[in-house]
């Protein structure tokens, strides 16, 4: 299960217009606002990565709007998050083992980055209902693939319950309205 002291959010490549044909971009966008917010209020660590920013263009306003409250995007050329030293200075002084994947798109960047941090000895679930790719097709598959490789499927409803593993508190009522 998921833990506080263990979690980091890692966010791929939502950015330009590659974001904007996303297979059901409405709930993707939806789902991205909420698990970033529930991990803010978690106080997690995040990373916010960005294919080729100059070629793509930026991440998505209304996504780098929440995003730039806690972090700055880290560039990158590799499909995988992790082959950019970078980022993997940036994952690696987080001290954590435990990495939430959402992002775009499912069976390139996100799937790749899943099976670099899975053969990195990581723990990873995909927030499943806030990963995409521009057809459905490929968007399961790469579920399916990263699954059929060790990594565990959620959602962010899910994700953020179980991180807070009580009902109680100021985090669980903000994470409650977040999510309604």
């Amino acid at each position: 299960m998921l833990t506080l002291d263990k979690t980091a959010l890692v966010v791929i490549d939502v950015q330009g217009r590659l974001a904007q044909v996303m297979s059901q971009k409405e709930m993707l966008f939806e789902n991205l606002k909420k698990l970033i917010k529930g991990v803010q209020v978690l106080d997690l660590p995040i990373l916010w990565n960005e294919q080729l920013p100059e070629k793509l263009g930026p991440t998505s306003p209304e996504i780098a709007e929440l995003l730039s409250r806690s972090t700055q995007p880290i560039a990158k050329a590799s499909f995988s998050c992790c082959g950019n030293p970078p980022f993997m200075d940036a994952l690696k002084s987080t001290g954590r083992k435990q990495v939430l994947l959402a992002g775009i798109e499912s069976h390139v960047c996100v799937y790749q980055t899943c099976l670099d941090l899975l053969n990195l000895g990581y723990e990873v679930q995909v927030v499943s209902d806030a990963v995409s790719s521009r057809a459905p097709e490929n968007r399961q598959l790469g579920l399916t693939r990263m699954q059929q490789a060790g990594a565990t499927l959620t959602s962010v409803e899910m994700a953020l319950f179980e991180l807070l593993r009580v009902a109680e508190g100021p985090q669980f009522k903000e994470i409650t309205r977040i999510v309604k």
